[in-house]
């Protein structure tokens, strides 16, 4: 099994996480979300010995795709995102790969699969490789995304909610935002502490608002 590179970084004003992830027998890496700062998510891959091959999105608002335009103009690599969320990304992408649930791509090495959790957007996914789990703003620590605006759908989320819920234990979330108690936890973990990941039906779920 290829072992993992995965590097979590702090981005922005608004507690935003961007990921550098690969595998660790390549020099290559995709970066997810980079929502902010293209120049010190270039900085960090360079210090880890790094080169960003592609770009990977959770979802199409603007704190997760900010960075895209100044990465691409730095070198052309592919952006690939859920195609639901395709059109969202405007000028800065012009040229996306759209991934459907259950595609793959490679990170240097590393499988990343496609899980599409619609809910806060129409195009929402996760992607999941060797039990790390990053999830946008579909899931935090201990809460979820908003379901209040435009393009949001509360019951499409517990849906995906409950899709991530029947993942084993043992996987580790990776959150686009840094709101919980904690920078990550195993989903074993989150289901004590968040509510809206364990509650069952889609009345409970919406008793909860978000």
């Amino acid at each position: 099994m290829e072992a993992i590179y995965l590097r979590q970084l702090a981005v922005g004003p608004m507690r935003n996480f961007a990921y550098l992830v690969g595998g660790c027998a390549s020099r290559d890496c995709v970066v997810i979300d980079p929502g902010w700062d293209a120049r010190s998510l270039l900085e960090a891959a360079a210090q880890d010995g790094r080169v960003i091959r592609a770009v990977a999105l959770t979802h199409g608002h603007f704190d997760h795709v900010g960075g895209v335009k100044d990465l691409l103009a730095q070198a052309q690599i592919p952006v690939l995102a859920y195609k639901g969320d395709v059109a969202a990304l405007g000028e800065s992408c012009k040229t996306v790969r759209a991934l459907d649930d259950g595609d793959t791509f490679d990170a240097g090495g590393l499988e990343l699969r496609c899980l599409h959790t619609p809910g806060h957007t129409p195009g929402s996914l996760c992607l999941l490789a060797q039990g790390q789990l990053f999830t946008g703003d579909t899931l935090f620590i201990d809460c979820c995304g908003r379901t209040d605006l435009p393009g949001s759908d509360p019951a499409a989320m517990h849906r995906s909610l409950r899709r991530l819920a029947a993942l084993p234990g043992a996987t580790v979330v990776w959150p686009g935002h840094d709101y919980g108690p904690r920078p990550s936890a195993p989903l074993s973990a989150i289901l004590k502490m968040n509510p809206f990941l364990a509650a069952l039906t889609p009345q409970e779920f919406l008793r909860l608002g978000v």
